[in-house]
């Protein structure tokens, strides 16, 4: 009886292992590239851990993660400086232990809100530190999975300590500022008035002339009573008085002393209307803001520019009688004699110079216009305009600070300032201001001059 394995048979068997070892090998390779895969995966997991290790270690800001009960899960170093304690002795405990128990109520509220994702802003709560309490101002967020689904709440807290001296740095620098921009537009202001000195002195001049002449006369009409007064307690003869008194004049004198007086008292408010306007004008505008006639204001303001000029130059004025504004009566003539001084300053190469001013009311603002027969502003010039310390004019001739004050101190009038070209030529600054009440005038009245 024969015996062995048939040919096919054996085939199939030898077919079969070869196909077993073929899938043992790409186990295999697989197995092995799903090792490589994996120690990547975890030096990547190592590497994002420590990043966030790094990370939690170089926070200023405390942290505190806990889970949907309130138990502590982790917390980073700034929080353990803090409380003088590690990690690993307070994962698992409540996180009500860490806070004194003032705080109790308020760090319930802020978990029940960010467990419901409920919007809230900071709450300031107090830490149990190692060194006594610890208030911190905290925000708080929920926790999600990658489902969306609540897993606990993640607390981000500060030193309210922290806070208050940040505010107050700010603060400071803040008041600095305002110092700082406050001696900038006195200085600006004080430049300006140097620059109209001559106009001042002769706004001065005249009713100081007037006084002085005034006051001769009054000397001498006081000198001829004196003389006929001394004749009358000696006891001179009525005949020897009258002709002395004749002699003197002092009928006349006595006549005219009253009108004397009367011209150096005249003079003397004028002189004092004058101080009184300056004194507005170089005031540092620190003071409150009061209701003052703009009308007035700016034609004073004016005054002092058409003084202080070498050249005259045609000045056109349409302005109402009377439109009162609330504010600071010396920083709107700085304003107004800076625009008006650009205007004559840019009209001095025409042959025909000419600055128009006026002033009408549209609504509930007071707008001031003042345009020039000049060159008009270029269109580089416009984009930059109201920047400090940009100028057109040469070196030594302006500091390039004027409008960009003027600019400032409109707009903390609550007004605009603007500037463009006419149509026929030349430059047009308008400011608007808020009109303080009701005014007396109708909306639109004015009068010509």
């Amino acid at each position: 009886m024969a015996t062995g394995v048939d040919p096919d048979t054996s085939t199939m068997m030898e077919s079969a292992w070869m196909d077993v070892l073929q899938k043992m090998d790409e186990t295999y390779a697989d197995m092995l590239a799903y090792q490589v895969e994996l120690e990547k995966k975890n030096a990547d997991l190592e590497s994002m851990r420590q990043f966030m290790d790094s990370v939690l270690g170089a926070m200023t800001d405390i942290l505190i993660v806990c889970d949907q009960t309130g138990r502590i899960l982790q917390i980073n170093r700034a929080l353990e400086l803090l409380l003088g304690r590690e990690q690993v002795g307070l994962e698992g405990e409540p996180i009500q232990t860490i806070f004194i128990p003032e705080s109790a109520t308020a760090l319930q509220e802020i978990l029940r809100l960010a467990a419901r994702c409920k919007p809230m802003g900071a709450r300031e709560l107090s830490l149990a530190g190692r060194h006594g309490e610890v208030p911190i101002e905290v925000h708080a967020a929920p926790r999600l999975n990658a489902r969306g689904r609540m897993m606990g709440v993640v607390l981000i807290g500060r030193p309210v300590g922290e806070v208050k001296r940040a505010y107050a740095s700010l603060n400071t620098a803040h008041e600095q500022l305002k110092a700082a921009q406050a001696q900038l537009v006195h200085a600006e202001k004080m430049a300006s008035l140097g620059r109209l000195v001559s106009g001042v002195a002769h706004e001065l001049n005249n009713p100081i002339s007037f006084v002085y002449g005034n006051a001769h006369a009054l000397e001498r009409y006081v000198g001829r009573l004196e003389t006929y007064f001394q004749k009358v307690w000696s006891g001179a003869p009525r005949e020897e008085l009258i002709a002395l008194r004749e002699d003197l004049n002092v009928d006349r004198a006595v006549s005219r002393l009253r009108e004397a007086i009367s011209g150096a008292l005249e003079g003397a408010e004028r002189v004092r209307d004058i101080v009184e306007s300056l004194r507005r004008f170089s005031a540092d505008g620190r003071g409150q803001s009061e209701r003052f006639d703009l009308v007035a204001a700016v034609q004073t303001a004016i005054g002092w520019v058409v003084k202080g000029r070498d050249r005259h130059f045609t000045l056109n004025y349409d302005v109402p009688d009377r439109l009162e504004i609330v504010g600071r009566s010396g920083h709107i003539q700085q304003v107004v004699m800076n625009i008006v001084q650009n205007a004559c300053d840019s009209i001095e190469s025409q042959t025909e110079q000419h600055v128009s001013v006026a002033i009408r009311r549209e609504r509930d603002e007071a707008v001031i216009t003042i345009a020039d027969n000049g060159p008009g502003i270029s269109a580089e010039a416009r984009t930059k305009l109201f920047e400090p310390f940009f100028t057109t004019k040469p070196v030594g001739k302006g500091t390039g600070l004027g409008l960009s004050i003027s600019y400032k101190i409109i707009e903390e009038h609550g007004g605009q300032l603007g500037a463009e070209n006419a149509p026929d030529g030349g430059a047009v600054f308008s400011i608007r201001l808020p009109i303080a009440g009701n005014q007396d005038s109708g909306p639109d009245g004015a009068r010509s001059r």
